[in-house]
């Protein structure tokens, strides 16, 4: 069942956000070396959790949930750019102990519902080219995601 978030839920899907970001997070220490890590990812074992919550706080419409058996078992954040008409689906995740179920596809479906019911043209979300996010891109794609760019960001050491 997918639903609107609410306040009750924050806990849970801020721990989801975490445990489901530890790959990402544990590629990025490695690529980033523990200096450079420490400062571009401070507090790396609750950032993601964190940045859910201030989502939440500032738009807690654009938060959905997905509930199995009466449990949150994940999440998916989303906004409208009304000008552009375009939906972006933002920090979104599957509880690690859930995967392979089809959540992350009908959170998606819904969002996606959203989207074209308040007339937006579009759907756009960002991930990562590397590894770690390959699970993501798989799971947009089979969304339907078809239309893409790359990028990189480069770091150096003054």
């Amino acid at each position: 069942m997918i639903r609107s978030y609410e306040p009750k839920d924050l806990p849970v899907i801020m721990d989801i956000a975490d445990r489901a970001w530890r790959g990402i997070t544990e590629m990025l220490r490695q690529r980033y070396g523990d200096a450079l890590f420490a400062v571009v990812r401070p507090n790396a074992a609750t950032i993601k959790g964190e940045q859910v919550k201030a989502f939440c706080a500032e738009t807690p419409e654009g938060c959905l949930v997905c509930e199995e058996g009466g449990r949150v078992v994940g999440f998916v954040t989303f906004s409208f750019d009304r000008g552009r008409k375009i939906g972006e689906i933002g920090n979104n995740a599957v509880d690690p102990d859930c995967r392979l179920k089809g959540k992350g596809q009908e959170m998606y479906r819904a969002v996606l519902d959203r989207f074209r019911g308040a007339g937006m043209r579009y759907a756009k979300v960002c991930t990562g080219l590397d590894e770690a996010h390959a699970p993501a891109r798989r799971a947009y794609e089979r969304a339907g995601f078809n239309i893409h760019t790359e990028s990189i960001t480069y770091f150096m050491k003054l």
